[in-house]
């Protein structure tokens, strides 16, 4: 049975207990006892509090309250303690320190450079233990390092393009100096290259801030949209760029002053895209302040000192100047000159002084009727300018590809004239007897017009069918020589050499593969003419010349370059938007007509080899056999050498043509397979047809040394080209990207 253990419970058991032991002895007379609180002690000491119950707190209205001590004490602890950074492993700085003091012990880098693939622009100087101590840690320099977001995706070659533009933007390797030339081939990423100097020049420097404040980039009007496009690929939103590529003055006006009203250290927009068009509209608005770094891309532009456009740049408070061209020799080292020029002022003297010195002497030892004293004077000249330039150039040709991206197969064809056009050409050349004003292989005004309706001809009769109708000078009766009944409403390919040669190639790459075409010409009237045959053979294509405004330009060529559009040809004025444009959908272009400017036509054919090309490229050269397009392409080759002599540092350089010769530009050669080719005297041909090269070590090199084979139709490798060979080809040069890397001799 359970008992209680209730204090008085116990009691009565006890008293129960001791009135049993009295029964046994002597009675005694029971006696009054006072009540006993509960715990409380007997007479005798004995305590009747239980050990299992506390005694119960006086209960009170008022709310128990902490001690104000005790509160504040238990507040500092709450907040005394660090914060800590919600990133898994993160070893950066804890936060320790208040908004406006300085931090303590040496300043670090924004990266880390001892990252594994970390790109180092600038390592600070090794100090010794006695100098570290002695180090004001305020101003102790630090590493510069790209940011790894970059540095992972560049290239061997374009991160020596960083660290070059780098040390000369800030003066380190030309002192007192700090601009440079971007000078590399097609297709080598001078965008990305800039894109990452431009990142870490407006994120640091070895002071431990910011190297610039602002940058612009100054590119032609189809490429506005495109630099806006990279910068927002490789920085992924790190930065907002203000491209302008329209609008109204008054808006225009309005973005570029705020702009240039921008300060501090974290500029919204750090990053402004503009035209030259627009640039030198509005260049007064620029003027006004400073911009810390300047690019100018396809900076070949600014050839010409004395073009407002130059003068406009040129008069900008920047002293950091970057110019892109791939192509910085075009017609004459005069304008090789405006560039350096422009980027290091100075540095070659004045432009008297440069031609007087460098380019007379260097242009009469490259005559091919120079003087030994002459040649002699002109390569230590050359030396000279070379190891002047090379301090703020750096040039890189698109051999450094082949690493990277599939063959690239390059052919010149030449294409015999019809009898319609053979007739209509030399009917021109007896009427209009142009006079041979070609003073040291220039063109004079008065030839011009005879330069290009020669020119239009050899394209498509079409094309001067209305000077003939009209009966201007060259063309009196030559409407006569037409077929019966001729319209110029529908193209007719047969009575051109070089239609007829495009017309096969265009059948047989439809019928026999799945690639992609770009044509590309100077003349907006021969678009017109492929548009006809497209039509005609119903081939889904896309035009883009000057008409067509800058923001479709983009939306056309992302639709080109998608697998899945249906467009056959990409048809592309190289006025217009031969600079810049990525069209990697296509794997073949024909370049239709050649400009006098070199140039021009390898901007253009550079178009589709290009990062992101899958497929092996074919380049179509197509000239008119014995005409004036020969000598154009003659005077192009004496351009590249130059160039090249210059720029790419080739010693061995054929000196190719007199410049006397240029002048022979109104003749037509009707019995041969190649005027090119007969004049160079190639010593690798037999007979036309080519043999085995000439052993190395042997001073028997060919003359055309871009061209790896000389090729009939038996020595060809492009079956396209081969099956259009007998519609009117008598004659092919051949260069093969991949030559040495395939051992093919």
């Amino acid at each position: 049975m359970r008992r209680s253990l209730a204090p008085s419970q116990l009691a009565k058991r006890k008293a129960g207990e001791e009135e049993e032991e009295e029964e046994d002895g002597d009675w005694h007379p029971p006696t009054a006892r006072k009540r006993q609180k509960p715990g409380s002690e007997t007479e005798s000491g004995e305590c009747y509090r239980s050990p299992f119950r506390k005694p119960l707190a006086q209960l009170t209205n008022r709310p128990h309250c902490l001690d104000s001590s005790q509160h504040e004490a238990f507040i500092r602890s709450i907040l005394s303690k660090p914060f800590k950074v919600p990133i898994p492993n993160y070893k950066g700085p804890l936060g320790l320190r208040a908004l406006g003091i300085k931090r303590a012990g040496l300043r670090s880098p924004l990266h880390d450079p001892f990252e594994e693939g970390a790109l180092v622009l600038y390592e600070p100087p090794l100090l010794s233990a006695h100098d570290q101590l002695k180090i004001d840690k305020d101003k102790a320099p630090v590493h510069v390092v790209v940011d790894p977001v970059l540095s992972r995706v560049l290239r061997p070659h374009q991160r020596e393009g960083v660290k070059f533009l780098w040390d000369c933007v800030t003066s380190r390797r030309i002192p007192g100096s700090h601009g440079c030339i971007m000078a590399d081939e097609m297709g080598l990423g001078k965008t990305l290259q800039c894109i990452t100097l431009m990142w870490t020049l407006l994120r640091q420097s070895p002071d431990c801030k910011p190297e610039i404040e602002k940058a612009m980039v100054v590119s032609p009007s189809s490429l506005v949209r495109n630099w806006y496009n990279e910068v927002e690929k490789w920085l992924g939103g790190r930065i907002q760029p203000l491209a302008i590529d329209g609008g109204s003055k008054e808006e225009i006006d309005r973005k570029l002053v705020g702009f240039m009203n921008q300060r501090g250290l974290r500029v919204p927009s750090p990053i402004l895209i503009i035209s030259y068009e627009t640039f030198r509209l509005h260049a007064e608005a620029l003027q006004k302040g400073s911009v810390g770094l300047v690019i100018c891309d396809e900076g070949h532009r600014l050839k010409n000192s004395e073009n407002q456009t130059y003068q406009a740049l040129n008069s900008l408070n920047t002293p950091r100047r970057v110019l892109i061209s791939g192509t910085p020799i075009q017609n004459d080292l005069l304008e090789y000159f405006s560039l350096v020029h422009f980027v290091n002022s100075g540095i070659l003297g004045t432009a008297q002084e440069f031609k007087r010195h460098f380019e007379i002497p260097i242009l009469k030892g490259r005559d091919a009727d120079a003087s030994e004293a002459e040649r002699h004077k002109g390569e230590e000249r050359l030396k000279e300018l070379i190891s002047i330039v090379n301090r703020c150039l750096i040039r890189r040709t698109s051999d450094i590809l082949s690493k990277y991206l599939p063959v690239k197969i390059e052919q010149v064809v030449c294409c015999r004239l019809t009898p319609l056009q053979a007739e209509l050409y030399k009917n021109f050349l007896k009427q209009a007897k142009p006079v041979e004003e070609l003073k040291e292989g220039k063109i004079s005004v008065s030839s011009l017009s005879s330069i290009t309706s020669l020119k239009k001809l050899c394209n498509h009769p079409a094309l001067i069918y209305d000077k003939c109708v009209e009966e201007e000078e060259g063309f009196m009766g030559a409407l006569d020589l037409f077929p019966a009944g001729y319209s110029t409403k529908s193209v007719e390919p047969q009575l051109s050499g070089k239609m007829l040669v495009l017309d096969y190639i265009l059948a047989v790459t439809k019928s026999t593969s799945n690639d992609k075409v770009v044509l590309v010409s100077n003349y907006t009237q021969t678009l017109d003419l492929f548009e006809k045959l497209c039509r005609n053979r119903r081939y889904l294509y896309v035009r883009l010349d000057g008409t067509m405004s800058i923001k479709k330009r983009a939306k056309v060529v992302e639709r080109f370059n998608s697998p899945s559009s249906p467009e056959f040809i990409f048809m592309l004025s190289s006025k217009a938007g031969g600079c810049g444009l990525n069209l990697i959908g296509a794997n073949r272009l024909v370049m239709f007509d050649p400009d006098w400017n070199p140039a021009n036509d390898e901007q253009a054919m550079a178009r589709v080899w290009r990062d992101g090309q899958k497929k092996t490229c074919y380049i179509y050269r197509l000239l008119s056999t014995g005409t004036i397009e020969e000598k154009i392409f003659q005077r192009q080759t004496h351009k590249k050498a130059l160039s090249s002599c210059v720029v790419d540092e080739e010693q061995d350089v054929e000196r190719h043509f007199s410049l006397g010769e240029l002048k022979e530009l109104f003749t037509l050669n009707e019995t041969t397979t190649s005027d090119t080719h007969d004049k160079i005297k190639c010593r690798r041909c037999v007979n036309g047809h080519q043999v085995r090269p000439p052993p190395e070590g042997s001073d028997c090199t060919s003359d055309l040394s871009q061209w790896n084979h000389c090729a009939d139709k038996r020595g060809l490798q492009d079956s396209v080209l081969k099956a259009a060979w007998d519609a009117a080809v008598t004659f092919a040069f051949h260069h093969h990207s991949h030559e040495e890397q395939r051992g093919i001799p």
